[in-house]
């Protein structure tokens, strides 16, 4: 690290230097990926922080192969841009080495000067339209904002200032206000579930506060929607009596940040990651898991099972990409989200996820629209909207190009997560040392 935390004496410094991660990068051992090693005491929850500064940098994950027993652990990881090429950039290499050599402190996501809100309701085609409406009438500008939507649920985090001031909103009173004229919006009709409004605190990833959010919401036990279910992912989860671990096998459409949504819902489900591979092929993505308790103790009934395979799918779920990307990049001005979201509704449009975000007085949005069905909308529709909005401020912007080489599926051991097979932990680790290169085979 360049800088310590000035809470740090010279003895914890040492201290630190020891027990820190070793990071190394390697562009070379591989043709078409940037392979990246992480070796480092074991520590709870360090493999989701070693897997968020990934999702941070919207690098894509093709291969992992994580093991951990005893006091120490080590991760490895063959990584890609978004567009399926080895990282080139020095910046952003040296910014990643940097962070994955700090990840044994507890970083949090603070946002400086702005008041958020953590908003949970009932999902309609224009939900969003009411909410930035409300937030508009009580003189908020919103700086930063992410929605997800899943099984007619949603949760969102959103950031807002004061229009006039351009500071962070103190009144309680005012923010009382707020939350009693979202509350109902929220809610929505015949809602079995109360909506929720709160203003965040900012220490949890915002990305992971959203899957907190929908877990506490049990998304999961909803029934999807018909347009909801397709690329559906598949789970399973047995148990390895012999060795005491659960062995999680999940198979499903790949994309960028999987291995974080998995990751997170595991930890914050209070399981623990001992050992686990992950391979792309493909569109294809086959993760496999070998999980305890913190307390040491496997899976210990079928509904904990099932709990943890509806827990999973609905992970996996929450952040597919449908409909149509939306990207808005205009002039930032007060009431512009409640101006084109109101012209979404009113064109029949959905918003199944958003990102809003702003730099200096420049906004860009990024919408993810369906139909008011769930499905993908009429292309006529689309024009419309753009040239309503102003064509050269909103543009249909691709999904990223993951898997510019689509390859054929190659299983030679010829195994399905229906039918996993339970190998030896000593057999899968050296397994995992042989393909990085880092051992021998003396056969």
């Amino acid at each position: 690290m360049d800088q310590w935390p000035s809470c740090l004496n010279e003895f914890e410094k040492l201290l630190f230097r020891l027990d820190s991660p070793r990071v190394a990068i390697d562009n070379v051992f591989c043709p078409n990926t940037t392979l990246v090693k992480v070796d480092s005491a074991r520590k709870r929850g360090i493999l989701l922080e070693a897997v968020q500064v990934f999702t941070d940098l919207n690098l894509s994950i093709k291969k992992a192969y994580i093991s951990s027993d005893g006091r120490w652990f080590m991760d490895v990881f063959h990584v890609t841009d978004l567009n399926g090429n080895k990282l080139n950039d020095e910046n952003v290499i040296r910014f990643m080495e940097q962070s994955l050599g700090s990840i044994h402190y507890l970083r949090s996501c603070s946002y400086e000067g702005v008041t958020g809100l953590e908003l949970t309701g009932t999902d309609r085609v224009g939900l969003l339209s009411e909410v930035f409406a409300v937030l508009a009438d009580f003189n908020c500008s919103v700086v930063d904002a992410k929605v997800w939507t899943h099984n007619g649920r949603i949760a969102s985090l959103i950031y807002v200032k004061d229009c006039e001031s351009g500071c962070q909103i103190n009144d309680s009173h005012r923010i009382k206000r707020i939350e009693s004229k979202l509350r109902p919006v929220l809610k929505g009709d015949n809602d079995i579930r109360s909506a929720k409004t709160t203003v965040s605190m900012a220490v949890t990833h915002t990305e992971r506060r959203l899957h907190q959010m929908m877990f506490d919401d049990r998304d999961y036990e909803r029934t999807p929607s018909t347009s909801s279910v397709k690329d559906a992912p598949e789970v399973l989860v047995q148990n390895w009596n012999e060795r005491g671990y659960s062995v999680v096998n999940a198979q499903c459409k790949d994309r960028p940040k999987l291995l974080f949504d998995v990751v997170c819902t595991l930890t914050d489900m209070d399981y623990v990651v001992f050992h686990a591979t992950v391979d792309t092929r493909g569109s294809r993505a086959y993760l496999e898991f070998y999980i305890k308790h913190s307390d040491g103790t496997p899976i210990s009934s079928d509904a904990e099972r099932q709990r943890v395979v509806q827990c999973l799918e609905a992970a996996i779920q929450r952040r597919a990409s449908q409909g149509v990307r939306l990207e808005l990049y205009a002039q930032d001005r007060q009431c512009l989200l409640a101006d084109v979201t109101r012209t979404f509704r009113e064109n029949g449009l959905n918003i199944e996820r958003a990102e809003i975000s702003t730099t200096g007085d420049m906004a860009l949005n990024i919408f993810y629209v369906t139909d008011a069905e769930g499905y993908t909308p009429d292309s006529k529709t689309i024009d419309f909207v753009r040239d309503k909005i102003g064509s050269s401020h909103l543009t249909v912007k691709e999904l990223p190009l993951t898997h510019p080489q689509e390859a054929k599926p190659n299983n030679p051991n010829n195994v399905r997560v229906g039918g996993a097979v339970l190998v030896s932990i000593g057999s899968l680790v050296m397994k995992n040392l042989y393909n990085l290169g880092l051992i021998r085979s003396y056969s």
